[in-house]
């Protein structure tokens, strides 16, 4: 073959494999737009009501109850990479409308290109704490790669967070929080695809002895959020209602725990 044939066949080996790059790069990012993004259970309890304000600014969704006295004990929540944060917004009700403020703080560029990393999304996550005062006891908690942001959170400014809460991550990975002595809640899904439980047993001794272990049966990954299919997750085998349900059930009982303390169960608003 002669060398113009062959450079012929590279240009069109190489023409097939941008198409095909460009292809996959396209379906790929209209999957994750379809599957990260809230569902319309999601969207609506992202809505203000009589019962709970619900305000968005600067990458973070905040809800305060207005029926009652807002606690002095609060939730910040990382949100997992991709994810619509207004996917978290069933649990964040359910704890404002008994009395907890929670603040859900989206991933700058939602945690793609770096956007989970570093200090920006910890300072907004700050950021989000400075503005509720009124708030003196943070539970810090994050989904998935939320949960590694939750975690480097933690274990860089403990004196600011009162307890930590992990939820479908496998994270800590590359940090050890061992010798942390604030509460730690970890809620594993025996369904799930991709913090599965072997995963997350790897990383135990990271944790601090005193971290409460909760295994969700039937509970996958995706079904902790108000979201699509996750790619490479497994199907659940418990309704997503009743999963969420034990998210908010763990979350509250980690909550009304830092309450209970003397510096935290006394409202200043």
């Amino acid at each position: 073959m002669s060398s113009d044939a062959v450079a012929g066949l590279v240009k069109r080996i190489t023409r097939v494999w941008v198409t095909l790059g460009i292809v996959a790069t396209v379906v790929f990012t209209a999957w994750c737009l379809i599957a990260y993004y809230a569902n319309a259970e999601g969207r609506r309890a992202a809505v203000g009501d009589a019962r709970v304000s619900v305000e968005h600014r600067e990458g973070r969704w905040v809800f305060l109850p207005r029926t009652r006295p807002p606690q002095a004990t609060g939730l910040l929540f990382y949100a997992g990479a991709l994810v619509d944060p207004r996917a978290y917004a069933r649990t964040a009700r359910r704890l404002a409308e008994a009395g907890y403020p929670a603040v859900i703080v989206e991933l700058p560029r939602r945690g793609a290109f770096g956007g989970a990393e570093g200090s920006p999304v910890l300072a907004r996550g700050h950021d989000a704490m400075a503005a509720l005062p009124g708030v003196r006891c943070w539970i810090v908690g994050g989904h998935s790669r939320g949960g590694e942001v939750a975690s480097r959170h933690a274990l860089t400014d403990p004196a600011a967070t009162a307890a930590l809460l992990l939820v479908a991550t496998s994270h800590p990975r590359d940090i050890d929080l061992s010798a942390l002595s604030m509460p730690v809640t970890k809620l594993v899904g025996d369904r799930d695809g991709l913090a599965t439980p072997e995963r997350v047993a790897r990383n135990r001794s990271r944790l601090p002895p005193q971290t409460r272990w909760v295994e969700v049966p039937g509970a996958n990954h995706s079904q902790f959020g108000d979201y699509g299919f996750q790619p490479g997750d497994r199907f659940a085998r418990i309704p997503r209602e009743t999963q969420q349900r034990a998210l908010a059930e763990e979350t509250r009982r980690l909550l009304d725990h830092v309450a209970a303390q003397s510096d935290c169960h006394a409202s200043p608003y």
